[in-house]
Formats: structure tokens, sequence, C-alpha cells
């Protein structure tokens, strides 16, 4: 049987069973790797002889009676989590070296639940692309079509589950890093509520792995099917045992609703800083139609939806001002050269984020300000909705660019260019005020392309999302392979 196409939850069945083995399963994991990953280049650091031993071991736990979540199943990891032992770089040639000695809190935790980890999936130079290349590891390419890319950050793991490389991975979220590569690679993934999953270990090399929060980035799963989001998401949730872990303990509630009659969903297809391609707009209103055929309140307006240009600027400001924190001296002056020469009347969104990027500590405390009366819309519209339904980007998967210069960069949509980094307003919907967004499947392009949609759920979080894209799923289909 032609296993690496199964899900994980289907996997663990046949593991339980004794129908197939986790050595066989690793076995024909790496087999399918070494075949076909030179045409992708999605495992960027490979880990075979100690998966296999892994994959030894999680066969004599289970002839010894073990039983936990992940044991025995194939896995994937994000370069940019440390694994000891094991290079990570975030693609900075100059830290091409830095091996860390301990594993990220949850790399800990799927080795806690029994996973075989495969290898590190590639990334973008520290992790500040749509994309997913560096001069390390190369280009990871799109499995439905090598001419385009499979997005980024996590665009790495995405293709590698497309291709059938391991059932599950982990990867990070700040600007749709989890979202975006499930979009355009046909695969599911989820971004959590800010804070659910502790992030320690996911870090910078060299910066030491100190369990500190970062403003705005998650981490989370990705999947070939929306139940396995939520097999591994109970894995990686819960609070940094140095930290909060020491007094909370996590539980997290049930989905409002099991039917989907019973759902209320807003359906967004329209931003006014940018707009939305055909087969996207298509993908969000097959998912529409899906709802409405299946009994669920569906509406396309709500006076309570907090302001989506207002809420564009408040993400752009807060993303780029805490990037630019790390810029070396000289490189944050040239940016405030460049953000006082801005005439005032210029309001794009490529002028707020240079401005962003030299924010003084009262810029950032007003912008935070902002965020917590738009986290207060957001509480009110999911008292009388249960979801939202928008694009995560406004294409499908686009062609590589490798213009040093983000800002320089045009995206294509529909025959008209817009700013590059502008089509992270999608993205920011979400992240901004911390919501929990899953990525599902819901169609093709024109071109058969993948496209997704996100399903942003209330905060802080229960299981609502997910359940609504276990039921879509049901509807509408999921997961295919690329021809």
């Amino acid at each position: 049987m032609e296993w690496n196409f199964q899900t994980a939850e289907e996997l663990a069945t046949a593991l339980r069973a004794g129908d197939v083995t986790s050595v066989e399963l690793t076995d024909e994991a790496i087999a399918r790797i070494e075949r076909h990953d030179k045409a992708i280049n999605a495992i960027c650091v490979p880990d075979f002889d100690r998966a296999r031993a892994a994959a030894r071991d999680a066969d004599e736990a289970r002839a010894r009676g073990e039983d936990r979540p992940l044991l025995g199943i194939p896995v994937t990891v994000k370069e940019s989590y440390n694994i000891a032992g094991l290079p990570t770089t975030w693609g900075m040639p100059p830290h091409r070296d830095h091996v860390p000695a301990e594993d990220a809190v949850q790399v800990s935790r799927l080795r806690s639940a029994g996973a075989v980890v495969l290898g590190k999936t590639n990334v973008p130079l520290g992790l500040q692309d749509v994309q997913s290349f560096n001069e390390i590891y190369g280009t990871t390419n799109n499995p439905w079509d090598h001419a385009r890319t499979p997005g980024g950050s996590s665009g790495g793991s995405a293709a590698a589950l497309a291709s059938g490389f391991g059932a599950l991975s982990i990867g990070s979220d700040i600007g749709g890093s989890l979202r975006t590569p499930a979009h355009f690679c046909g695969v599911y993934a989820h971004k959590p509520t800010l804070g659910l999953a502790a992030s320690r270990g996911m870090v910078p090399p060299p910066a030491p792995a100190l369990p500190g929060e970062s403003d705005l980035a998650v981490v989370g799963p990705m999947a070939r099917s929306a139940r396995d989001l939520t097999l591994l998401l109970d894995v990686m949730a819960g609070p940094d045992p140095l930290t909060l872990g020491v007094a909370h303990d996590l539980r997290l509630p049930p989905a409002r609703h099991e039917r989907l009659g019973d759902f209320r969903v807003l359906v967004l297809d329209e931003h006014p800083l940018i707009a939305t391609g055909s087969a996207v707009r298509a993908g969000v209103k097959r998912v529409a139609d899906a709802l409405a055929d299946g009994g669920a309140r569906v509406e396309r307006h709500s006076a309570l939806l907090p302001d989506l240009t207002e809420a564009a600027v408040l993400y752009t400001q807060l993303l780029f001002s805490g990037t630019a924190a790390r810029l070396p001296v000289e490189a944050y002056e040239e940016v405030r050269i460049l953000a006082a020469g801005l005439s005032a009347d210029d309001r794009s969104l490529d002028a707020t984020r240079l401005r962003g990027m030299v924010f003084s500590h009262r810029d950032w405390v007003e912008a935070n300000g902002g965020r917590e009366l738009h986290r207060h819309g957001w509480r009110q519209l999911f008292a009388e909705f249960d979801a939202v339904v928008c694009p995560i980007t406004p294409t499908a998967a686009f062609p590589h660019d490798h213009n040093p210069d983000l800002m320089g960069r045009r995206l294509d949509i529909d025959g008209v260019e817009y700013p590059y980094l502008d089509q992270l307003v999608w993205a920011g919907l979400a992240t901004m005020p911390g919501l929990p967004a899953t990525a599902v499947p819901a169609g093709r392009s024109p071109e058969g392309l993948p496209v997704g949609v996100q399903l942003i759920g209330p905060m802080f979080e229960d299981r609502t999302p997910l359940r609504l894209a276990e039921l879509l799923e049901q509807e509408i289909g999921g997961f295919q392979a690329p021809k």
C-alpha cells in the first residue's frame, strides 16, 4: 500500500492495527524524498539516520503497549526551529555553521508525542519573504508548478506535505507564513491565537533560546487534512514550562457548533487597499456556497467588522517596527533618512512600512492602543458570527521573483501590478489582533494551481475554525496530490 499521502490519523490507525510499522513508513518516506526532492528542494537538512533510529524506538515502544498521539509517524520541521545537532541558519550565510545543542520546545513536544523527525524544511532569508529561497539551501519549488514559489516562510514545509514527504510539519507565522504556503500548495495550516503555543527555540541564530514570546509571531501545525491540524495542535498547544507553564494548564474548549447548519459566517472577498484576483475570489465563493448549501447563515457585510484599512495600517506599523528593531545601526540610519524624506501626504503602505521601521516607543504604544480597540471590535463581531471567511493572499502561487529589493517587486493581480508587500494585508487581518486562522483548500485556479481561504475564529481559542475546516473538507473536498 502507498502510505506517503495518507493522513496522520490514518497512519496512526494503521500503526495501532499492526498493518504497518514505523520503520516501514519512515523508509518509504525517505525513499520518496530521495526520489523526488531534487526537483522540489523542500528538505534542506535531512536527518535520516536518526529518523530510522527513532522509528525503531517507536516500534519497540508500541510492542511494549505504549500509544502516544504521534507514535511512529514521520514528520518534518521548519528549518528555523532548533534541533540539537542540526544547523539552524534561518537561511543566513553568516550562520551556516550554527548548530544548537538543545531542541526547541515544539521539537521536544513532537518527540514526546512519538513523532519521527525526517529533517528540516527550507525557508527564505531571515524568514522575511513570501517565498522560500536562500543562498545556503537554494530555492524551493512549488510541487504543482516548479516555476512558481511554494510560498514563505514555511514554504518548505508546505511543499514537503504536498509532495508526500511526511504526514505533518510545524511552521511559524507572522505575515501569513503558515497560511500562504498552505494556500499555494493545497494543504492545511493553522495559525493559533497569539501566545497559545510556546515558541522557545524558534529563534534566529545565534540568539539564545530564551522563553520570551515575540509580538505578532506564532508557531503552528501544517497537515494534509483538517483533522490532522487538530491532532498536531493538541501536541503543540500550551505555555512554556519555564514561564506561564509553571502555573497554568491548558484546555482548549470545544467548537461552538458541530453541524455546518449551525454556523454564522461573515464572508469577505474585497479589500480597500488591494484587488482580489479572480481565482481567489472564486475560491471564496466556492466556500461561501458550500456553507449556504449546508444551511449555515452566510452574510457578506457587517457594521461590526473593524475597519480594514486601519487594520492594515496598524498591522504594517507593528510588523515593521518589530522587524527593524534588529537592524544594524548603519542600516537603521539609512531607513530613518528615507522615512524623514517622505511627503506628509504619502499614506501608501510602502510609506507606512518605512515610518513603522523608525517608530519611537511612543509611536508603538499608540499603535498598540489601536490594536486593543480592534480586539474589542472583533470580540463584538464574534458575538454575532462564529467565523470570518476571507482570502489569505490575493493570488494563487506566483512565479519565482528573486529581486533582492522587496519594495521594488511587483505582484501581478489579473494583469494589474501592485506593490509586492501589499499582499500581506489579508494575512495581517488575523495576525494584528492575534486571532486564530485556519487555511483550507478551496479549489483550483484556471491554471490548475491550488487556491485556499482562511477561516478566522474567535479569541482566545476554541476549536471553532478547526471544526469548520473539517466540515468544509467533507463538503468540498480537501488535499489532492499534485499530478
